[in-house]
């Protein structure tokens, strides 16, 4: 009974304390309502496609979108302001941090790359990936766009 009473306090709490601030309403955007967009060639290698782009608001930093990349294609070198987080959602891929190896990527794993570190991130040379890209802006910035992935890099011809 006691819990119950602390429950009814504490929403009583919450009523009174947001009494007078504008309503929050949750946004559903259907799938399929917003066009798909070619991945521009400055900032992508191959064929790119960018689905559902979402972006936090009302003071939310957060946005991303679904990402697909055929087989081969990748992203430039970048870095963003307070890091990104990957879920690999189908195909298999690859994401490299500068100066070190790259390392593969599958369905289901997620992949989260720190603040400010340069990385890239792409589809195996025989198989396409897609995955949703999730980061947060700092000051308007979501991402610094570096030089192209060589194929050397990317490491064509393995």
């Amino acid at each position: 009974m006691k819990a119950l009473a602390a429950a009814a306090l504490s929403l009583s709490l919450l009523t009174s304390e947001s009494e007078g601030a504008q309503p929050m309403n949750v946004v559903v955007t259907p799938a399929g309502s917003q066009p798909s967009a070619v991945g521009p060639a400055e900032y992508f290698t191959g064929q790119v496609r960018v689905d559902a782009p979402f972006k936090g608001t009302d003071g939310a930093r957060i946005g991303g979108a679904t990402v697909t990349f055929e087989p081969g294609a990748r992203t430039a070198w970048h870095t963003h302001p307070l890091g990104q987080t990957l879920i690999v959602t189908a195909g298999a891929g690859y994401v490299q941090q500068e100066g070190q190896a790259r390392q593969l990527i599958r369905p289901g794993d997620t992949v989260w790359i720190p603040p400010q570190v340069k990385h890239w991130h792409g589809a195996r040379p025989d198989t396409g990936m897609s995955h949703i890209a999730i980061a947060e802006a700092q000051d308007g910035e979501v991402v610094e766009w570096l030089e192209q992935v060589s194929d050397a890099e990317y490491g064509h011809g393995e």
